[in-house]
């Protein structure tokens, strides 16, 4: 059983894009089906803000997730060396781009259950370190606080930005924090590799347009920067993939109850918060066991069940990070390093897999759990 696969969309539906490609023979540089692609994203971005923002949306395309937070960095013109505060347990993306930028990185634990950097804990930092950026992590595609990190924002004047790699669909802009998205084919809104970056700020998104493009305005480069720009190919699959955004959605959901009920039965299991309300859905499946992860992978392993320790071991325990700052311990970021597990988890899963898939844990992981005590690691 497959731990992800892609739902994209098939050469037939495509070929309106590819033909509206053919016919305006404009394959890079800001083409219509770009343009199109951000201007429909600004005026029907799929979370609305829990309060009045009062401003516009603007979204800016990018080559990849990563570049994208590069670019959002680049644009907030921070300090060279100033600090920037982000959670231990993330993708190693999360930290590389901010040290490309000549940032330096300070990794702190994340909170119990939602698994994400709190706007508490960035407070209690921000106190006794001058911060250049904050850049909590919308961790497995669980939303982000956009109002609590937008206050953080105005009491501190640290500006934030959100890396919602994951989160596209489920995460919401605030007023003062940006978001940056990643469209890589594992994601649920994919299209094989690209970026957004959503802000509303008018001058930080024109800021990421030319950044994107050499830092070119008026014909001349008035920056140092390189090439991020989503290519017109790229946009016609999100365009494609923005049609059949209502059909992607539905095929994760109608599977989430029976599958949610599952992992409900499983004693001493937990799950990330922040999934059971609403209309938020998650991007990557973990559970938190009571015991160590690795001997529960290696038995669903026997039954071929694929599975993933993501973000482990944790940024600060991997040699390209070894050497940045930590603030305070890291208990949650620990636990989750040696008892989380990531299972099976997209649109094409049937009744079948999760059969298999209850009687694996039933067979294997189950009298394991049963037999060891809660909080092992």
């Amino acid at each position: 059983m497959r731990l992800l696969i892609p739902d994209l969309p098939c050469a037939d539906a495509l070929m309106p894009w590819l033909r509206r490609i053919d016919a305006a023979r404009q394959y890079s540089n800001f083409g219509p089906l770009v343009r199109e692609l951000e201007a429909t994203l600004a005026a029907h971005w799929p979370i609305a803000p829990i309060a009045p923002v009062g401003a516009d949306l603007h979204v800016r395309t990018a080559s990849s997730g990563t570049a994208a937070l590069e670019l959002a960095m680049a644009a907030l013109d921070l300090p060279r060396g100033g600090e920037v505060l982000m959670p231990a347990f993330t993708f190693p993306a999360t930290a590389a781009a901010a040290l490309r930028q000549g940032l330096r990185v300070l990794f702190a634990d994340v909170a119990e259950g939602s698994w994400q950097l709190s706007p508490v804990l960035a407070r209690e930092v921000a106190r006794h370190r001058r911060l250049a950026l904050v850049m909590p992590v919308a961790t497995f595609g669980r939303p982000l606080d956009a109002a609590a990190w937008d206050a953080f924002s105005e009491d501190t004047g640290v500006p934030v930005l959100m890396d919602a790699a994951a989160a596209f669909g489920n995460q919401a802009v605030g007023h003062r924090a940006c978001a940056a998205f990643s469209l890589h084919a594992t994601k649920p809104f994919g299209i094989g590799e690209g970026g957004l970056i959503a802000t509303r700020d008018a001058a930080l998104a024109e800021r990421v347009a030319r950044l994107s493009n050499f830092g070119f305005e008026g014909g001349r480069a008035a920056a140092v920067a390189g090439n991020a720009k989503m290519s017109e190919y790229a946009a016609a699959v999100a365009l494609c993939q923005w049609a059949r955004r209502g059909a992607l959605r539905e095929r994760r959901r109608a599977r989430w109850p029976a599958y949610s009920a599952l992992l409900d039965g499983l004693p001493g299991v937990g799950r990330q918060t922040g999934f059971d309300a609403g209309d938020a859905l998650p991007a990557n499946l973990v559970l938190m066991l009571p015991v160590p992860a690795a001997p529960v992978a290696a038995a669903l392993a026997r039954e071929g069940i694929e599975t993933r320790r993501w973000y482990c071991p944790p940024l600060p325990a991997q040699p390209a990070f070894a050497a940045c700052p930590v603030v305070g311990d890291l208990p949650v970021t620990a636990a989750l390093a040696g008892r989380s597990l990531g299972l099976p988890w997209h649109g094409f899963l049937t009744e079948a897999d999760l059969d298999q898939l209850r009687c694996a844990l039933a067979t294997h992981v189950v009298p394991t759990l049963m037999q060891e005590p809660a909080g092992h690691a």
